[in-house]
């Protein structure tokens, strides 16, 4: 995230701090649907604290003895957050899951629901976050950022937890993509990072030194993943390639997304200033539906634009993506070439990657600002919007004080 451009640069930022503790950072989930009270699922509306949504599914999970499998989320939240948010179990009954008590989450109320929440079913999410460290100046300059981020929208970068705690998940799928186990490798297990435990940057520095064995036995049992193929790479002397083979499906889908989401990145930071315009040959996004068309005509589509009803879209690049025309798609175009890779090579084995359309910017909404021992922001985003953004808007440099999931 670090050099992406602000469409905010206008207006200074106020600077602070946001605490990585319950009761500054609160997220709920606003639904798509509500549950019915009839049905084989049963949604459960929960409060968690210091958990992040994987460790809540494994908790429902061992202490109702179904597999995770069964039970779904429309998204994930952060682990160190105050977070709401539905969930749903397949074939339990409700009173089984109104008994339970799991530190660290509260069960506000229990339903039935036909259908298995996934990934999506959800409106978007409310966001409530306290700046510290800030003067009461700071609410008028911080008014005007989200006044214009109301008017024009927000950049919808990919926050910088789609690149992972070592900050490098997009090189990882695109070596992926690349087929060169030994880069995956080096990255992976490899380059050790000062942010890191002492342990994890022992264990990599060996790695990186050539000696396996050794890396091995001073692996973290917490990086299961990585210690998984370390130990097969041990296993088959040195085989990178075959050692390949049991990363996680799940996780190479994870680094492949995240490649496609730095190119997209990149995209946006070129258009950053013509976000709320569209150009001739634009691929439109059309938010109510998710569809999207090629734009022949800007002066006709520009007022649905300022509407908000449609916006400019960049690639999520894939086999099956649709390119813009004329300028917009020169520009995709040349990126994709920088990038060394066809559309046909967004591919893995046993891993359907499609491509998509991803909007320029998202809507802002149900935006208050108020003073209280810090400065207090609440607002609302739609369904895979990053708040971060919007801070990253107010606040133009690192406010966190230390790194969540």
């Amino acid at each position: 995230m670090k050099g992406l451009p602000f469409l905010t640069d206008a207006y200074p930022g106020i600077g602070g701090r946001i605490k990585v503790e319950p009761e500054d950072f609160v997220v709920e989930e606003i639904p798509l649907y509500h549950p019915s009270g009839s049905g084989q699922h049963v949604y459960v509306f929960l409060e968690k604290r210091k958990l992040s949504t994987y460790q809540v599914v494994n908790a429902f999970a061992r202490r109702l003895e179904v597999p995770t499998r069964d039970i779904g989320y429309a998204g994930l939240k952060d682990a160190q957050a105050v977070t709401r948010q539905t969930i749903s179990i397949d074939g339990v009954e409700p009173g089984r899951v109104e008994a339970l008590d799991i530190p660290g989450i509260k069960i506000l109320w229990v339903n039935r629901h036909r259908n298995k929440l996934k990934i999506g079913h959800l409106a978007g999410n409310q966001f409530t976050l306290k700046v510290r460290g800030v003067s009461e100046e700071a609410q008028p300059v911080a008014e005007a950022v989200l006044d214009e981020l109301r008017r024009r929208g927000v950049p919808n970068y990919f926050g910088e937890q789609r690149f992972g705690v070592r900050g490098n998940t997009h090189l990882l799928g695109w070596t992926l993509l690349r087929g060169d186990a030994q880069a995956f490798a080096r990255e992976y297990l490899g380059r050790p990072q000062p942010g890191e435990y002492p342990q994890a940057q022992a264990a990599r520095a060996a790695f990186d030194a050539g000696d396996y064995g050794a890396a091995l036995a001073q692996w973290p049992s917490s990086l299961a993943e990585e210690r998984r193929m370390l130990a097969t790479i041990v296993k088959y002397e040195g085989d990178v390639q075959r050692a390949l083979r049991v990363l996680d499906k799940t996780m190479a889908r994870l680094f492949v997304s995240a490649y496609q989401s730095h190119l997209f990145n990149r995209l946006l930071a070129q258009r950053i200033r013509s976000m709320d315009c569209v150009e001739q040959g634009d691929v439109a996004f059309i938010h109510a539906s998710g569809a999207a068309f090629v734009v022949e005509d800007p002066e006709v589509e520009q007022p649905r634009v300022d509407r908000f009803e449609i916006s400019p879209s960049g690639p999520l690049f894939g086999p099956k993506a649709l390119l813009a025309e004329g300028e917009p798609g020169r520009q995709e175009r040349e990126l994709l070439g920088e990038s060394g890779l066809s559309l046909a090579e967004f591919r893995l084995p046993g891993i359907k990657l499609r491509g998509a359309r991803r909007p320029l910017r998202i809507p802002l909404s149900d935006v208050q600002v108020s003073w209280d021992e810090g400065l207090i922001l609440s607002f609302r985003l739609p369904a895979g919007g990053y708040a971060t953004e919007v801070l990253r808007e107010v606040m133009k440099g690192e406010f966190r004080e230390s790194q969540g999931e």
